[in-house]
């Protein structure tokens, strides 16, 4: 009888965790048939999903239950799920010192504009939520489709890094 493979462990960090890191979580979350379990935490959380992040992930009809705004100090203490990879989202976050990992997961910056410091009116805004997410959806779909089973630690290295620049169009600058 064969086993069920173990899930990889994926942590999503911004500084807020009300947007980018939400959107990830839940979108990897939902998809069928993979290896992974999305997790998401703030350098400095601000409480509570943004409200856009909230209806832009109910219009692609993917579950908000259970998402929160939390800290990432809750995935750095004992007991709490071991990463395998962890992904910051935005620059910020990218540039502070994040707490030491247990298990040293592969980690790599996949940079995003912040929808949620878009001044303007709501269509506005939801436009660039949407925009901000399609980008996110698609690099999530390059990345649990890499043969991890056939790529060794500097190899999937490399290509986790280059996705943070090819599919964004923004330069890695704080990786």
């Amino acid at each position: 009888m064969a086993s069920t493979p173990t899930p990889y462990n994926v942590l999503f960090l911004c500084t807020g965790n009300s947007a980018r890191s939400l959107l990830a979580e839940a979108y990897l979350n939902s998809l069928p048939g993979t290896s992974y379990r999305a997790f998401s935490a703030g350098s400095h959380p601000t409480g509570a999903p943004n409200e856009f992040a909230l209806e832009t992930l109910q219009t692609a009809k993917i579950s908000i239950e259970g998402l929160r705004s939390k800290s990432w100090d809750e995935f750095a203490v004992d007991g709490a799920p071991q990463m395998d990879f962890i992904f910051t989202v935005c620059d910020n976050a990218a540039g502070e010192v994040c707490p030491v990992w247990p298990g040293s997961p592969t980690s790599a910056h996949w940079p995003f504009e912040d929808p949620a410091a878009c001044e303007g009116p709501d269509v506005e805004k939801r436009a660039v939520f949407l925009d901000v997410f399609r980008q996110i959806r698609s690099r999530i779909d390059v990345f649990v489709n890499l043969p991890m089973s056939s790529l060794d630690a500097l190899a999937l290295q490399r290509e986790l890094d280059k996705m943070g620049v090819s599919t964004s169009g923004q330069k890695n600058e704080s990786a």
